[in-house]
């Protein structure tokens, strides 16, 4: 195989199968990017067996072929030269010859035939918007559970509606939940997937650059998700299992609520958190009647007590909650004002933005701590 490419094409595909090539591997093929012949485009191909990455740029094919490289290795070099065009030149004895102006270098491959093949797309079943897609993502990926034990909450459940879509996430303490009511073209009757962290934090990755109101290609097989945006095809494996019945843990009825400023109630928080608890993150909200305070018990760092003046006119009512569940919901909101609904010390509280947000429905619901 021979080719010449920019350099500017080969670093910016390099760069996004880094999040999938595998790092820490007993499997040497994995931490390689496959590169192979397209008529005048190359295709890279990056896999750690749970997640795949497929994307082609254009180049000046002389000789059709395919092999591996050493992605990191690669990359890291092939960022220090010049920019200017490289030519790529793979032997028969697996090794990658480079040059770019004044530079040589060979770099050791592996044969292409121990790469794993990845699945073909089926027919594609929806197409998303990126921008709507994205703004999902952000909004759920952080309530996504870190323990690998409770593998069914290590991704988001995904809802495809005839009227648009829904994803949940949750970690058992707090629940994401955002719908939109877009248009989204879909063949046959709803679908739902579990979809794994590391997957919706690549999409994340794919649809940088794109335009808002580009779309996405979706398909799924028995096994696979497959998102295609423009020459960038990502495949995920699906998560197993069932995801819990989030319509349950949803609170029917609260009947106090106070709207609050987003940057007043985050700054609030951010001060208040400093004196918590480093590994509970507890802080208390207590609301009054024309206020709201929140502060951190005192502690052998000290004490701290913010109070944010509010319309609300409802009994007054404690509760404890996690510092940096709050703050991950008002880091994802865009609205410039949030509402607070609760019961009482022991149910639930819910977030949600407040005005702003007529094409979809966001819910942030939090479990209480006893402090």
């Amino acid at each position: 195989m021979e080719f010449t490419v920019s350099k500017a094409d080969l670093v910016k595909e390099l760069n996004l199968s880094q999040g999938v090539v595998e790092k820490k591997t007993t499997i040497p093929i994995l931490s390689n990017v496959l590169l192979e012949t397209d008529g005048d485009r190359i295709q890279l191909t990056a896999t750690d067996l749970e997640l795949g990455v497929r994307c082609s740029f254009p180049a000046r094919v002389t000789k059709q072929g395919a092999g591996t490289i050493p992605a990191r290795r690669l990359l890291d070099y092939v960022r220090l030269l010049p920019d200017a065009d490289i030519h790529v030149k793979l032997g028969d004895n697996q090794w990658a010859s480079l040059v770019c102006g004044r530079s040589k270098t060979k770099i050791a491959g592996m044969s292409r035939e121990s790469f794993p093949e990845l699945p073909e797309m089926p027919e594609v079943l929806a197409e998303i918007p990126v921008g709507a897609l994205c703004s999902m993502i952000t909004k759920t990926i952080f309530a996504i559970s870190a323990e690998e034990s409770r593998f069914t909450l290590n991704g988001a459940l995904l809802i495809f509606r005839e009227n648009g879509m829904v994803m949940v996430s949750t970690d058992g303490h707090r629940l994401a939940m955002i719908e939109t009511s877009s248009d989204i073209p879909t063949i046959g009757a709803a679908y739902r997937a579990l979809l794994p962290k590391k997957a919706m934090s690549e999409i994340l990755k794919i649809s940088q650059e794109a335009n808002p109101e580009s779309k996405l290609r979706f398909s799924g097989d028995e096994n696979h998700l497959f998102f295609q945006l423009g020459d960038r095809l990502l495949i995920s494996r699906k998560l197993t299992g069932n995801f819990p019945d989030f319509e349950r843990v949803l609170p029917k009825e609260q009947p106090n609520s106070v709207v609050l400023k987003r940057d007043e109630v985050r700054g609030a928080i951010e001060r208040v958190a400093q004196f918590s608890d480093e590994r509970s993150r507890a802080i208390r909200f207590q609301f009054v009647p024309g206020e709201v305070k929140i502060f951190s018990s005192l502690s052998e760092t000290g004490e701290s007590e913010e109070s944010l003046p509010t319309d609300y006119e409802g009994p007054e009512v404690e509760i404890g909650f996690n510092a940096q569940y709050l703050l991950d919901f008002l880091r994802a909101v865009p609205e410039e004002s949030v509402s607070f609904h609760f019961r009482d010390a022991q149910s639930a509280g819910e977030m949600r933005p407040s005005g702003g947000a007529e094409n979809y429905n966001y819910r942030y619901v939090i479990m209480p701590m006893r402090i």
